[in-house]
């Protein structure tokens, strides 16, 4: 193979790498940079560990077994003699040969009280002690228990003598304790859930391990546990340490060096761009220069394509948004000008009509025309801001023209108004112009000369207000009952199901009141 095929190759991998996705190189980089050095680790960490822990458990292993047979054997040689001093003592209570054996076999262990006792307390032989009663013993039974720091080991005879031996903590450490040079160690012995520790083990630290092992020995389920500390650290183990921190810093400085060249510094670049976009601009690649991950550069012709789709709809959304305004200024004018056209009808025909009462009719119409034409002239007006339209304006304006139309009966009219500033919809400012012309329309209709008063104010809720038209006129009256039933009652029960709420009427003090939705205040 000459090195003509040898370049073609190359590029054939080159164009294979650049197709592959950024986060399929990174892995493949980072495997090959990192995993001689990984396998390395690896090894040596558990080669180290497995050794030093064998070492250890063969170690401890052999000391348990011999610290258990010493006192295993210990225990079991004195507890024969106890049952063979009871036997001569039972036959002979005056047998002191066989007290002295036993007392001379206690003597090499220092601090180790015995002594052989009959059922009222009377000591044959060894020595006076206390310590607390307990149970008594079948002929031959050995019984060990922890009490006073130490243990206590009883033989029972087949008369009425009991053997008690007393080894303190310090004579049964030195029987447990290994022969020849010792490390560090740990020894307790254990009967059930009762513990007795002959040798604390010095903690080693909060990364340190113990091994333990565990002998059975075979008196009253005694058992001898041994602990020391686990592997100590080593070279081998520290050198293994050092090599996985070195493994991880280059591990952090490839994949940072890596991932900052490939994806984040391109990353930034088109954050930034895409952060300072305004609408109606395209996004220009040329900035960003030379781009290393093939899906950031397709990113960006993406966002590039998208803004120049924005700019058009943007375009679009321009002009469709003028002509819109302006067809709705045109139906607005439009409608605005019927409705001064249908109030300028109405006002004609009234100045010919041939009675009072056509001309009173007349006026009524136009009253309810100009409380439409109001609303709407707000409406118009507000188009461009779109907040709500101000019901303190629409109602003083309104009633305003109410009393510019008054018949001539109506002279001594008086409205007063008491409106904090509110804002409502289309919809609201309809329904409450009609209902104030009704009410006000009723009230007259009883009197000629009533005094009203409209207030609206807001309510408990952010959302709600409260009107109330009050009037002595609107008092329960056989006047305003029938002006309810002929004309008013359902006109005005419409309009409040217009504005889904319920209207109350107080028929003492002659108010209306109901609660109306707002949208908010100027």
């Amino acid at each position: 193979m000459d090195g003509t095929d040898l370049e073609p190759r190359a590029k054939r991998v080159a164009a294979a790498m650049a197709r592959m996705p950024t986060g399929a190189k990174l892995f493949l980089i980072l495997v090959g940079a990192l995993l001689p050095l990984a396998l390395i680790a690896l090894f040596t960490t558990i080669q180290t560990t497995r050794t030093a822990d064998t070492e250890a458990r063969a170690r401890l292993s052999a000391i348990a077994d011999e610290s258990s047979g010493v006192v295993e054997n210990t225990l079991t040689n004195e507890a024969n003699q106890f049952r063979d001093t009871l036997a001569a003592l039972e036959r002979d209570p005056q047998d002191t040969e066989s007290c002295m054996r036993l007392a001379g076999s206690f003597a090499s262990q220092g601090g180790v009280r015995f002594a052989i006792a009959d059922a009222q307390g009377r000591v044959l032989c060894g020595q006076r002690f206390t310590l607390p009663a307990s149970d008594p013993l079948r002929a031959a039974e050995v019984r060990a228990s922890f009490l006073a720091g130490g243990l206590a080991l009883r033989v029972g005879g087949s008369g009425s003598l009991t053997a008690t031996a007393w080894y303190p903590v310090s004579a049964l450490a030195a029987l447990a304790r290994p022969s020849g040079f010792v490390p560090d160690y740990g020894a307790a012995l254990l009967r059930d859930d009762d513990r007795l520790v002959l040798r604390n083990l010095d903690k080693s630290g909060p990364l340190g391990r113990r091994e333990t092992a565990r002998s059975d020995l075979a008196i009253d389920r005694l058992a001898l546990e041994m602990s020391m500390p686990g592997a100590p650290v080593t070279s081998p183990l520290i050198l293994t340490t050092i090599l996985l921190v070195v493994i991880w810093i280059v591990a952090a400085v490839v994949s940072w060096f890596v991932v900052n060249i490939l994806l984040i510094r391109p990353l930034r670049q088109l954050r930034t761009s895409v952060g300072r976009y305004q609408p109606g601009e395209v996004l220009d690649m040329r900035r960003f220069g030379a781009m290393p991950a093939q899906e950031i550069r397709e990113l960006g012709e993406t966002f590039q394509q998208i803004t120049r789709t924005v700019q058009a709809h943007e375009a679009d959304l321009a002009d469709g948004l003028v002509r819109q305004t302006k067809l709705t200024r045109e139906v607005h004018h439009r409608v605005k000008n019927n409705l001064q056209v249908i109030s300028s009808l109405i006002n004609f025909h009234a100045r010919g009509a041939k009675n009072a009462e056509a001309t009173e009719a007349y006026s009524s119409i136009q009253r309810r025309v100009d409380a439409l034409a109001v609303v709407h002239r707000h409406h118009y007006a507000e188009l461009e801001e779109n907040r709500g339209l101000d019901l303190r304006s629409i109602i003083g304006e309104l009633a305003a023209n109410i009393r510019a139309t008054a018949p001539e009966r109506a002279a001594g009219l008086g409205i007063t108004l008491e409106i904090e500033p509110l804002l409502v919809n289309q919809d609201v400012a309809i329904a409450v112009a009609f209902l104030l012309t009704e009410l006000v329309e009723l009230a007259v209709s009883c009197n000629p000369a009533a005094q009203i008063r409209i207030s609206i104010k807001g309510a408990e809720e952010e959302d709600r207000a409260i009107l109330r038209v009050n009037s002595p006129s609107l008092v329960e009256s056989a006047e305003l009952g029938s002006q309810l039933e002929n004309r008013y009652g359902r006109i005005i029960a419409g309009l409040a199901r217009q504005l889904r709420t319920k209207l109350h009427h107080d028929p003492l003090v002659g108010a209306y009141e109901t609660s109306i939705a707002i949208t908010g205040r100027p």
